[in-house]
């Protein structure tokens, strides 16, 4: 019952619709089934997927509700690249490419896409090796994968091109923020969560090298 109270709360808060709430509830479904088998997300957050995971994907699509064309990195379990997806589905040209170099995490999500049929195309690829072959990207995001230092190293191709990116990051984003300023001179702003008080979301919107 609880579980219900979540799910029917995101949704209203979120504002989708009908059909994506169905389509969200096959992918909540799927992630049930393959979690027995494949570990996809922390055991313990699975009785919250609604309001740990989804609610927190879903306030992503909420920061750019224009944007068609996002970047997923480190997929995972699709938070929040396939989730973003699920949203965005029925809009035109909108389309989330999912970096994931984990081959059986991308059999996840190319079963889990191909059931709710999500505008996505999954890559079995290291985000090294993704990155340069991107063009038009809009949004890259990226939860729970590595350090802002790093995810700036990884973005910047697409950071000097006009890419905005979306991190969330958690109680530890100060430090974070410090340690990227020793390598990296970037415009941000930090957007409160609204699933944890004490997160934050990232948002930069230019990039470049300290020794540039």
């Amino acid at each position: 019952m609880q579980a219900e109270f979540g799910r029917d709360r995101v949704l209203s808060e979120a504002g989708v619709s009908r059909e994506t709430a169905s389509r969200l509830d096959v992918y909540v479904e799927q992630l049930r089934r393959w979690q027995t088998v494949k570990n996809l997300v922390g055991p313990a957050t699975l009785d919250e997927v609604w309001t740990r995971h989804i609610a927190d994907a879903l306030q992503l699509a909420a920061l750019a509700p224009d944007a068609t064309r996002w970047l997923d990195l480190g997929s995972g379990a699709g938070i929040p690249g396939l989730i973003l997806a699920l949203a965005g589905h029925g809009r035109p040209g909108f389309q989330v490419d999912l970096i994931e170099s984990n081959a059986r995490k991308c059999a996840f999500l190319l079963e889990s896409a191909r059931l709710t049929s999500a505008p996505a195309r999954v890559h079995n690829v290291r985000i090294e090796d993704a990155i340069g072959s991107q063009t038009g990207v809009e949004i890259v995001c990226a939860r729970a994968l590595a350090p802002l230092t790093q995810l700036l190293a990884w973005t910047e191709p697409l950071l000097k091109t006009g890419t905005v990116a979306l991190f969330p990051k958690g109680r530890d984003v100060q430090s974070e923020l410090t340690e990227a300023a020793q390598r990296w001179r970037f415009v941000y702003d930090l957007v409160p969560s609204r699933t944890d008080s004490d997160a934050r979301i990232v948002r930069v919107t230019a990039l470049s090298r300290v020794d540039s």
